[in-house]
């Protein structure tokens, strides 16, 4: 795939103007968004400022984390606290993802817009209790988080953070360092690179590169 160097506000700039002109697959008012990376590749800053774009192109939009549902300790350490191919298959909790945030953007007479933005704090191990968010029609949902490809959820856009298994082990935190099996099977078994609409090269957080279908 060639990738072409661009800067991160040009790139914001270029994913705006394209969320905005799309239209959901399902004919629905709300479009979904993935910006799917490791935590490493910091999925959350480039979500969030595709949402102020958007938001400054009339467009509503609502970030939300995939990191706000994840199962509670019980079933997340179930087979000790670093086990990554636990961390692969069993720490997001997929059910809620369905239930709170994508049932709710189905077209009508399913879709209510009101979506949940976070369940579950992983640190204190407690239900959130936020309250639910209303996305008005025409609005965006901008997910964000990793290894959100290749389940089956309804994204109408996909962009993936690319690093290269050199620069993700060189950007993990060390405490962290168990999850890398964790994405080398990502990787080996998805393919997000040739799974997402765009694809962007993070290796040096200060020189981005971008590609894919469109971009």
């Amino acid at each position: 795939m060639r990738l072409e160097a661009i800067s991160w506000e040009r790139l914001t700039g270029a994913l705006a103007d394209r969320v905005a002109d799309l239209t959901a697959a399902d004919g629905g008012p709300w479009l979904r968004v993935a910006v799917d990376g490791a935590p490493a590749a910091r999925p959350g800053e480039l979500a969030h400022g595709l949402a102020e774009a958007l938001r400054v192109r009339g467009r509503p939009a609502l970030v939300v984390a995939a990191g706000g549902f994840l199962r509670a300790a019980s079933l997340r350490y179930e087979y000790g606290r670093r086990d990554a191919d636990a961390y692969y298959d069993m720490w997001l909790d997929t059910g809620a993802l369905w239930r709170e945030v994508f049932d709710p953007l189905e077209p009508a007479p399913g879709g209510t817009g009101r979506v949940l933005p976070d369940l579950w704090d992983p640190v204190t191990d407690r239900a959130t209790r936020s309250p639910y968010v209303e996305l008005p029609p025409g609005g965006v949902l901008l997910l964000h988080g990793a290894l959100l490809l290749g389940r089956w959820f309804p994204f109408d856009l996909s962009v993936h953070l690319r690093l290269s298994p050199a620069a993700l082990a060189r950007r993990t935190d060390e405490d962290e360092q168990w999850t890398l099996p964790a994405f080398a099977r990502y990787e080996e078994e998805v393919r997000p690179a040739e799974a997402a609409d765009v694809v962007v090269r993070a290796d040096d957080p200060r020189h981005p590169a971008w590609g894919g279908p469109g971009a």
